[in-house]
């Protein structure tokens, strides 16, 4: 098998691996097994042994997580997709349970600066996709810190559903985590001028049927 493909083999096995069970519990051992390698060519490829596959592959994956950050092929109102970008993400961390798991909790024995600075990596590219889906170039501070704050309530809300079984359905999750940002970002822009600006014109391309609209309505039936 030529290198590149062999090393790349090699990632997707070890990922598929610590997505199923917490970092600190798979060898190099398991690795080789599981990619019909020996442990001998499995550190050929990847000299610092563990710590260096494991960085390899969260690269790896964290680069295929960013992807499902992309919202500007999705059809319907900015709401709409916004939920469906939610989907994507939720399948990520479905298939990835354990080593999502392991990862954002911290704690992880194989968990370092560079590490996190690639889960960092990740939120900096969440920040920056939703911003654009926003339609903000430069945002302000207050509406920086708004979506850095919705991005923790959906890593904490992920790390919860993870824990809690997957009780939620994924659909009601992200309808919820999408109220959550409309919520949010009217709380916001009482505040703040450019998130009022953004915000309306968000609501302008919403309709009665889309889950802002829907989330608009519910309130006026609650009397808010």
């Amino acid at each position: 098998m030529p290198v590149q493909q062999r090393r790349e083999q090699l990632i997707a096995v070890a990922l598929e691996l610590f997505a199923a069970r917490p970092p600190e519990e798979v060898s190099l051992d398991d690795v080789a097994e599981a990619a019909g390698a020996s442990r001998p060519l499995v550190y050929r490829y990847f000299v610092g042994g563990k710590q260096q596959l494991y960085e390899a592959a969260l690269r790896s994956a964290a680069a295929e997580l960013t992807t499902r950050f992309t919202v500007a092929a999705l059809p319907g109102t900015p709401t709409e997709q916004l939920g469906a970008v939610l989907r994507r993400y939720f399948d990520f961390v479905g298939e990835h349970a354990a080593g999502y798991g392991a990862l954002l909790r911290g704690g992880s024995v194989v968990e370092t600066a560079r590490t996190s600075a690639i889960v960092d990596d990740v939120r900096r590219a969440a920040l920056r996709r939703t911003l654009r889906h926003l339609g903000v170039r430069t945002a302000g501070p207050r509406l920086t810190l708004l979506v850095r704050s919705w991005i923790s309530v959906v890593e904490a809300s992920a790390i919860s559903w993870l824990d809690e079984g997957r009780q939620i359905p994924v659909e009601s999750l992200c309808a919820w985590l999408v109220d959550q940002f409309v919520v949010m970002a009217a709380a916001t822009a009482v505040h703040d001028a450019q998130t009022a600006e953004v915000l309306h014109r968000w609501l302008e391309l919403e309709t009665e049927d889309s889950p802002a609209g829907l989330l608009l309505g519910r309130l006026r039936d609650l009397g808010l």
